[in-house]
Parts: C-alpha cells; sequence; structure tokens
C-alpha cells in the first residue's frame, strides 16, 4: 500500500516551512512552484521527482523502496 504525499505535508516534510498554516498561506497566496509552475493546491498528490519551490528554496520528492512518496 502507498501513501498520498501531499504538497502542504511536504513543505512541513521538508523543512521548507515550519507549520501546516504557513503551508497553508503560502500555497494559497501564489508562493509555491512543482516543477517550475505555480500551484495553488495544498492538497496535491506529489510523485518521486516532483521538485517544490518556495523563497529560492527548493527540495525534490524521494520515494523510498516500499514505501510511498515520502
Amino acid at each position: 500500500m502507498t501513501s498520498k504525499l501531499t504538497l502542504g505535508q511536504f513543505l512541513k516534510l521538508a523543512s521548507l516551512l515550519d507549520s501546516g498554516a504557513e503551508a497553508k498561506d503560502a500555497v494559497a497566496s501564489g508562493a509555491v512552484s512543482v516543477n517550475g509552475e505555480v500551484d495553488t493546491r495544498r492538497g496535491r498528490g506529489l510523485v518521486h521527482g516532483d521538485v517544490v519551490e518556495i523563497g529560492g528554496r527548493a527540495a525534490r520528492v524521494v520515494a523510498r523502496e516500499g514505501r510511498g512518496a515520502t
């Protein structure tokens, strides 16, 4: 079974933002891009290889074997 990793979760997991509230506000304001394109869907599912960027900082989603995209 694989679990869905959302944009909001990943922003916190990758330490790009400190809280869910910050993630919600940043995504809603259009400050976050996924693979070079602004995305305002906090619940957007991410997959292995996606690159999330905010404020000049970026992180790539890497899925571990046998697990969902984490």
